[in-house]
């Protein structure tokens, strides 16, 4: 076997060396493309590892040609072919350790050990592929493959294991991490040459050269694998920089609208927006490496972001909201969506949240809400206090209170629909309620006081304002009527005018009370006197119609005279019993001769109370000669008496032509009366009778059935 002696070509060295540099780039550029890209990661795999393989196996097999040995320019193909499969499998398995990968030393190690063995493999693959014998020196050999491992570490670090670098990605990383690959790769071969003794298996011949056709065939073979390569690189680019673009666009988009944070798997910031920086008034520097701690607020308990950290730990998207804190202690809200990125394992390898601020969103909630509560405080104290009603701009009615329920004695689905004619009571005249819709229909608050009928019939009385509400024209659309109950304060003004009455009837009594009463004591004495002295008949008949009208003009002075000055009550425990009857067979012989008939009933033989006996009679006596004069007809008055509850009731019953309603109501009120000839007087000083004895009068009466008195006083217990 005989040494052979090399020299090199030049100009095929240079050519492999910048294929070799062309090969490399690509292969960066197609391996720093798979991590962002989700749809080509395969093609772009393959392509980096084809790329890269064919790169170190150009400068090995050009650098085999164009090594000047005597030799005959046959190439073993199968050992060409098996040597470009080592550069590429080894490719394959070294980019694999790395590329999405956890940044952990041993896959660094690995990656940096497949690179060499690539190399290493597809340069002894190709001497044997020429026909040469090779024996290596040992401590140059693994000098060689030690400088090749560490290039290849230092390279596949800054590329995908610094996070300043693999995170900003400088423009010059790439080309200077193809110079240091093929640096690696040419100083592989540079040096295993030197490392390497070459012999012939006795069938070279000496003097030759290689065949010129051979060398250009394969550094066209080179040129053409190579620019597929850069022509595939070119048009996946292009279609990244479209992807880019889109992406771009959509950054830009978000920055503009949204406050954009990314983090690792742990929390760690790895990017901020200018928005982020802005609304947390951090520097962007601050913010780099720190986790969202930095902007708690304390607001939210712990439990908040446990779950917050177990939704998104589990691959799922969390939203919701967040109060934050500035760097000058201020705070601030935000609508939050973290969304996880999740790597093969289907485990996060990055957070990124996208914020919005909804400062003012709280900031106005919060004020509608004390609004809210300050209006619900107000309707409160008003359905507390006062009887509410809503109505459309028509008087329907579309709400009403608690209040207003109670006193109209109507339900909420029986007034809802309805309009206030419901409540009606026929008092007001239509004017009032016209000048009442007048007032309202001009947006102008309108205030009286109406009375109303309830559901039962009763009345009642309310101090009314209606406010009208006014739309965009100024026209009402809706009005409120806020009533408060003054049925009370009604009753003590008709009891007050009622005492202002009696006290004019008492002023006018007390001045000609004595006036009336001397003149009727005069006629009254020559009255009798010239009766004494008549004869004649029919004298004697006018005589005594004088005396008789002296006396009533007489009983109605002493009825002033009760009114001017009323005289004290003299109370004694009585048996009211024996008083009816006396006062009804009093009363008979009269009764008789218009036709009615006067009966007495009573539960108790003895019924005890406290009372002047004749100034009761005198009550008697009034009403049952009243109910005897409302029936001309004739009829039944019948008088009962018992005791119910620890009172004593006494009802005097006729039967004939009632009083209206309209007119009951002021009974009792002086110079009021229903008979022709009457004064009023009798009633009320019978009224004012029973109050002196702690009494009370009801009056019920039917038209054309009759009309009871019904007197009520405390009983005497034995």
């Amino acid at each position: 076997m005989t040494e052979i002696i090399e020299s090199f070509n030049p100009i095929l060295i240079f050519v492999a060396v910048i294929l070799t540099i062309m090969a490399s780039y690509t292969a960066l550029d197609l391996f720093t493309l798979i991590k962002p890209s989700e749809r080509n990661q395969k093609f772009l795999f393959l392509g980096g590892t084809f790329s890269l393989g064919i790169g170190i196996w150009i400068m090995n097999f050009i650098g085999m040609i164009a090594i000047n040995i005597n030799a005959s320019g046959s190439y073993n193909i199968p050992l060409t072919l098996l040597s470009m499969i080592f550069g590429i499998s080894f490719t394959g398995m070294a980019f694999n350790r790395v590329i999405d990968r956890q940044l952990k030393t041993g896959n660094l190690f690995a990656g940096s050990f497949f690179l060499t063995m690539a190399v290493l493999s597809i340069h002894v693959t190709g001497m044997f592929a020429v026909g040469m014998n090779v024996q290596f020196s040992p401590s140059i050999f693994l000098i060689s493959a030690l400088i090749i491992f560490v290039s290849f570490l230092f390279s596949l670090w800054m590329l995908f294991y610094s996070k300043s670098l693999s995170y900003s990605r400088p423009i010059w990383i790439k080309p200077l991490s193809a110079l240091i690959f093929t640096g690696a790769i040419v100083e592989g071969y540079f040096l295993l040459i030197r490392s390497s003794s070459f012999y012939s298996n006795g069938e070279i011949s000496r003097g030759g050269s290689p065949e010129t056709s051979l060398i250009y065939l394969v550094f066209f073979a080179g040129i053409l694998i190579l620019s597929g390569l850069i022509a595939s690189s070119t048009l996946i680019s292009k279609r990244l920089e479209a992807s880019d673009t889109h992406l771009h666009d959509i950054q830009a988009a978000l920055d503009e609208s949204s406050i954009v944070a990314i983090t690792d798997p742990k929390g760690v910031i790895t990017y901020v927006n200018d928005k982020f920086v802005e609304i947390s008034k951090y520097e962007e520097h601050e913010l780099l490496g720190k986790n969202h701690n930095i902007l708690n607020s304390g607001f939210h308990p712990p439990e908040f972001f446990q779950d917050l950290w177990k939704t998104i730990g589990s691959g799922e998207i969390w939203k919701g909201e967040i109060r934050n804190k500035a760097k000058d202690g201020s705070f601030y809200w935000v609508d939050t969506t973290i969304v996880p990125f999740l790597n093969k394992k289907n485990k996060p390898y990055q957070y990124v949240s996208i914020r919005t601020d909804i400062s003012a969103l709280k900031s106005a909630a919060a004020s509608l809400k004390s609004s809210l509560k300050d209006v619900n405080d107000i309707k409160f104290a008003l359905d507390q206090s006062s009887i509410i009603a809503f109505t459309d701009e028509k008087g329907t009615i579309t709400n009403v209170n608690e209040m207003f329920c109670e006193i109209s004695q109507y339900s909420r689905e029986e007034l809802i629909g309805q309009n206030h004619s419901i409540l009606n009571s026929g008092l007001h005249s239509k004017e009032f309620f016209k000048n009442l819709w007048k007032t309202i229909g001009q947006g102008e608050v309108w205030k009286g006081e109406i009375r109303n009928k309830a559901k039962d019939g009763s009345y009642y009385w309310v101090h009314t304002t209606i406010v009208p509400f006014l739309n965009a024209n100024g026209k009402p659309y809706q009005y409120l009527s806020i009533r408060n109950d003054i049925t009370e304060r009604k009753k003590t003004e008709e009891v007050l005018h009622q005492q202002d009455k009696l006290a004019a009837v008492g002023q006018l009594a007390a001045g000609v009370a004595h006036e009336i009463r001397n003149p009727l004591t005069t006629m009254k004495g020559y009255t009798e006197f010239l009766q004494l002295e008549e004869t004649h008949e029919e004298r004697q008949e006018y005589l005594s119609i004088i005396l008789d009208e002296i006396d009533r003009v007489n009983n109605i002075v002493e009825d002033f005279m009760v009114l001017a000055k009323p005289k004290a009550a003299e109370l004694k425990e009585r048996d009211i019993i024996p008083i009816i009857k006396n006062v009804v067979s009093f009363l008979e012989f009269e009764a008789r001769n218009r036709n009615v008939k006067i009966g007495f009933e009573y539960q108790q033989d003895i019924i005890q109370i406290e009372c002047d006996e004749n100034r009761l009679k005198q009550v008697l006596l009034n009403f049952i000669k009243n109910g005897i004069e409302a029936m001309p007809d004739g009829g039944n008055i019948t008088v009962r008496a018992g005791i119910i509850n620890n009172q004593v009731q006494i009802a005097i019953k006729d039967t004939g032509v009632g009083i209206p309603q309209e007119k009951l109501k002021n009974i009792g009120e002086p110079f009021f009366t229903t008979k022709k000839n009457g004064n009023g007087l009798g009633l009320m000083v019978s009224f004012k009778i029973i109050e002196s004895h702690n009494g009370k009068v009801f009056i019920e009466s039917e038209l054309n059935k009759g009309t009871t008195f019904n007197i009520v006083l405390p009983a005497k217990s034995a």
